[in-house]
């Protein structure tokens, strides 16, 4: 892989001194550096690109910064089989599986080929309004249906495969893809879902019931969510961004995308080992 695109977040701490080890290494290494017009300003060297010129320009696409950064490239990728390593510039984080101390390695790595694929499941969020598809968001993480202008509860319908599961008296829903289980899935009492699983998870948010529990289903079936009743507009968050305004009669449907993305990884790379990180685990003692 001889051609990267780069884009990063320059306003992360010692971002200046990383990116002259970037460039100082990838020409030792020869690789060429492409980069959006943001990122040029911070390497200089690297040939800049318009957003829709990088899939057809690099073999490989450095994202340096938080997950964040990662969402954003996979954006930018669009269902190409171009591959993303994400490289965190602080405290290692659930999708930039190595830390700016590997910096050079990962150069070196790509440049002899010896990166491990991670393929990732991406889902297609479509929005239909009375009966039609008005937008389509693909996401990585999840999507969120709640939040709003105010404290009112609203009245969410499930359906899967066009079986009718239950109506909830919520605050809203969210729906997973494994990669996106340790975000807001997790923290409103999902369980960890393992990024090679081929399933997705919805979780209620704030039901007005005691029996709710997270689902887990193939991701091969089709989720529909039905907002039956609101007293307010409510937001469709992909990946973490507010993208649209949901009314009610609208209908966000969720199906797993034709085309995901694939992340590399230094050999050796382990994912429990990042949960074990991030999540603090200790374990317990006798």
């Amino acid at each position: 892989m001889k051609k990267a695109g780069v884009i990063a977040n320059p306003k992360r701490p010692h971002a200046a001194d990383i990116f002259e080890r970037l460039a100082h290494h990838a020409n030792k290494s020869g690789i060429e550096l492409f980069a959006d017009r943001q990122t040029s300003e911070y390497l200089p060297g690297a040939a800049v690109l318009n957003s829709d010129q990088f899939t057809e320009t690099v073999d490989v696409l450095l994202a340096l910064g938080g997950d964040g950064t990662v969402l954003f490239c996979t954006k930018l990728l669009n269902g190409t089989d171009i591959p993303l390593l994400g490289i965190n510039l602080g405290s290692l984080g659930f999708l930039t599986g190595l830390g700016e101390d590997h910096l050079e390695t990962a150069l070196d790595a790509l440049a002899a080929g010896t990166c491990e694929r991670d393929i990732r499941t991406m889902a297609d969020c479509t929005v239909l309004r009375n009966g039609t598809p008005a937008e389509t968001y693909r996401i990585l993480n999840d999507a969120v249906i709640g939040f709003g202008r105010s404290s009112h509860i609203v009245t969410l319908e499930l359906a899967i495969d066009g079986e009718m599961i239950a109506s909830f008296a919520c605050d809203g829903m969210i729906v997973t893809t494994p990669t996106g289980s340790t975000g807001h899935f997790l923290a409103s009492g999902g369980p960890i879902l393992h990024p090679s699983a081929d399933v997705f998870g919805i979780s209620v948010i704030c039901p007005h019931t005691l029996s709710n529990r997270p689902i887990i289903l193939p991701d091969h079936n089709t989720i529909e969510i039905a907002i039956r009743r609101a007293y307010k507009q409510l937001l469709l968050a992909a990946d973490g961004q507010d993208v649209t305004e949901l009314n009610e009669g609208d209908i966000i449907r969720i199906t797993r995308s034709e085309k995901p993305v694939t992340f590399l990884h230094l050999p050796g790379y382990s994912y429990f080992s990042v949960l074990s990180r991030k999540l603090h685990w200790r374990g317990s003692s006798c």
